[in-house]
């Protein structure tokens, strides 16, 4: 049998069987320009703001209301403070006023006292330096003080050659001045016949009388035709060694001059000391710093039997008051006058 005769396909059959088109290739995707950094930070403050702020009517007011609550409990917490701070303040300030006139006047009063007790302590300190220490001021000074008692004394000795020394006023009255000084300055004058013993003030010569002599104490008493004279006061023996000693003379170009030295050693005889005594200085008045006579200054005084260049042996000057002064109720008058020895 002649085979069936077979279907003319469609259009639409044909378009069903076709294969499908091809899909089209994507066209490249291309990367966006990347946002500025301002944008960026303008985006993450408005989200931050989103989250902050409320966006609702009573979300705002309630927002409100915390801050006033807020500030209204800070401010009551500040003002209790200050409150407080003010009542303690006011209590101190109370307090401190409260008496504060008496301890006024005891503080004034104790540093009145330390004041006082300080300069005592200054003075107990510096009491030593006083006694040890001589600056040219208080020399100065101390000459100026004994100047108007001191005389300068000029003789012979026994070979006829001059002698001299100082001398020192002891007790005036209107009529006439004792003199004490060195034997060893007058010791020809204690012979007869020999020479006259002349006192000097300035470029003045003063009529004098050699009275009387004490040769184991090197002294001598000169009675001066001069009255009103300026006197020294004996001070007394309270010596210790290493305290300051002066030796004065007549004989300077202030009307005095001055050595200094130390006290090496006192005794019964007298004391050593280290000052200076030239010929002028014998028989001059040896003082402490306020011009109180302590010695006699001598070359030749010698109780132990020799004498020394460096270290001198001196009477205390109230030695003189045991033969030729008489010191016996008040001021010292004249002792017994002594002969001369005929040649």
């Amino acid at each position: 049998m002649p085979a069936p005769p077979q279907p003319v396909p469609t259009e639409e059959v044909v378009a069903a069987q076709a294969p499908p088109d091809p899909a089209p290739e994507p066209e490249p995707q291309l990367d966006p320009a990347p946002e500025p950094a301002a944008v960026r930070v303008e985006k993450v403050i408005e989200h931050r703001r989103a989250k902050l702020l409320p966006r609702s009517v009573l979300g705002i007011t309630a927002l409100v209301l915390a801050f006033a609550v807020g500030a209204a409990f800070s401010g009551a917490i500040l003002y209790s403070y200050y409150e407080f701070k003010k009542d303690t303040t006011e209590k101190r300030v109370a307090g401190f006023i409260e008496g504060f006139d008496e301890r006024f006047d005891t503080a004034l009063a104790t540093i009145e006292a330390e004041t006082n007790n300080g300069r005592a302590e200054i003075q107990k300190e510096l009491e030593p330096l006083r006694k040890t220490r001589a600056e040219g001021q208080t020399l100065e000074t101390l000459v100026k003080k004994v100047e108007p008692s001191t005389f300068f004394v000029t003789t012979l000795d026994e070979a006829g050659q001059p002698s001299v020394g100082s001398a020192f006023a002891v007790a005036s009255d209107s009529q006439q001045t004792l003199l004490v000084t060195s034997y060893t300055t007058v010791k020809a004058a204690t012979r007869q016949p020999g020479p006259p013993v002349r006192v000097r003030k300035g470029d003045a010569e003063i009529k004098s009388t050699l009275w009387t002599w004490d040769e184991g104490k090197d002294l001598a008493l000169i009675v001066l035709a001069k009255g009103g004279v300026p006197t020294l006061s004996f001070a007394p023996d309270q010596l210790r060694p290493g305290e300051r000693i002066f030796a004065i003379s007549a004989l300077g170009g202030a009307g005095g001059s001055v050595t200094q030295g130390f006290v090496a050693d006192v005794s019964s005889s007298g004391l050593q000391h280290d000052a200076a005594v030239g010929q002028a200085f014998q028989g001059g008045p040896m003082v402490n710093s306020e011009g109180g006579v302590l010695a006699v200054a001598s070359r030749s005084y010698a109780p132990l039997g020799f004498t020394s260049d460096q270290v001198y042996f001196a009477p205390f000057g109230r030695a003189a008051c045991e033969r030729v002064l008489r010191c016996a109720g008040g001021a010292p008058g004249l002792g017994d006058r002594s002969t001369p020895v005929r040649r």
